[in-house]
């Protein structure tokens, strides 16, 4: 029986928690507040955050901010977004995707995923442009990198800028080479469920020296070095607090996402073997990847109209982590209240086939599951395998 209807849990003990943390941090905490200065204006835990950060990345440069969302919005002003501009989207990602286009006046174009990666499909972009066009944001969905390859070329001979949304791909790779090699801003969060965190936070990745200095100012309410105000912008500056946490963070990351690699690799190998589950495909040029998000669809032509919120409630009842996947942009009443360029929801739907079915059926398991041992990785299968058996079947399979 499941533990839904009152039957023994599969798994009765904690996964490992998050975020992971020891002494390292508190050393780091009290070395920033020592410092006496507690501005990355004086201090100096923010400048090689940013320093190791683009390393890691192997990028020119990198700016650390408040947040993600601020990241993103800054990537969008650097590129030159106006009030009116078209921005073209995936239709399966975080909403704040979409509100960083809206905030700056700009205007969402959601376009479909590919079915298997579920990140933005090149094929879609086509469709999508118009004389408005002025940027693309691929989104690295779990920790899988897009098809850079064909968005960047695609953008390059229409001249329309790339801003990476790599909010959940730190330490992702794309044919060996670190996010920050591949020639256009990637911007990051440090918010509390991800891979590097300080609870809050961000950071842009910048292509080159000039990029650089115009977001250092623009992240710096629009102020020079020297203390000329020459734009008008805002406060993004994180303080050294948060800086210090994430350097001591930063150092963990190589070996928990080689951890999580192993263990994925041990999941999604048991979650494949069970019929009705479809797992979140990696293009084979994605060479490393964190796994923010173990992800798989319910193939419902097998399992028969079960119910994905039911099956996500059904599996924390039995100790697994597990949560419904993100709804598609135009089933997020968020994206509404900015603008959408008069789109409807039902032409949304029907252009975005694939977005809908992740939106509605995916289950997604957080990377703090992997970082434990095989036994973890045995009770997540036989928790959703005892899962899918046990809930009923409506009998009508959604369209």
């Amino acid at each position: 029986m499941l533990a839904l209807h009152g039957g023994p849990k599969v798994r009765e003990t904690p996964f490992p928690r998050w975020p992971q943390y020891d002494d390292t941090e508190r050393l780091a905490l009290i070395r920033a507040l020592d410092q006496g200065d507690w501005s990355r204006h004086g201090g100096k835990e923010v400048q090689a955050f940013e320093r190791e950060f683009a390393e890691h990345h192997q990028a020119p440069a990198a700016l650390a901010v408040t947040n993600g969302s601020h990241a993103l919005e800054l990537a969008l002003e650097l590129v030159g977004i106006e009030p009116g501009d078209e921005v073209v989207v995936p239709a399966y990602t975080f909403v704040a995707t979409s509100t960083a286009v809206q905030r700056r006046g700009g205007v969402p174009v959601p376009v479909d995923i590919d079915p298997g990666t579920f990140c933005l499909d090149p094929a879609a972009l086509d469709a999508a442009v118009t004389g408005r066009t002025r940027a693309v944001i691929p989104v690295h969905i779990g920790g899988h990198v897009a098809d850079m390859d064909a968005i960047t070329a695609w953008a390059k001979t229409r001249g329309i800028a790339v801003v990476q949304d790599a909010a959940q791909a730190h330490g992702a790779t794309w044919r060996g080479r670190g996010l920050g090699t591949l020639g256009s801003i990637a911007t990051f969060s440090f918010q509390s469920s991800k891979v590097l965190t300080a609870g809050e936070g961000g950071a842009l990745l910048l292509p080159d020296q000039d990029t650089y200095d115009s977001a250092w100012i623009r992240h710096n309410c629009g102020r020079t070095r020297d203390l000329n105000l020459v734009t008008a912008s805002s406060n993004f500056r994180i303080s050294e607090f948060t800086a210090a946490v994430l350097r001591a963070q930063l150092a963990r990351l190589p070996e928990q996402n080689a951890r999580r690699a192993a263990r994925h690799a041990e999941l999604t190998a048991a979650l494949g073997e069970i019929p009705g589950v479809r797992l979140q495909a990696r293009d084979e040029r994605c060479t490393a990847t964190p796994h923010y998000m173990t992800t798989f669809v319910l193939d419902q032509d097998v399992l028969g109209g079960v119910d994905r919120d039911t099956v996500a409630l059904a599996l924390l009842m039995e100790g697994i982590p597990a949560f419904g996947t993100y709804p598609a942009l135009h089933r997020t009443e968020a994206f509404w209240t900015g603008r959408t360029g008069g789109a409807r929801v039902e032409e949304l739907a029907e252009r975005c086939p694939h977005a809908e079915r992740v939106g509605r059926d995916g289950v997604m398991i957080p990377h703090q599951a992997l970082l434990g041992g095989r036994q973890e990785i045995d009770d997540i299968a036989q928790a959703v395998a005892k899962v899918l058996a046990g809930l009923p079947r409506t009998g009508t399979v959604p369209a």
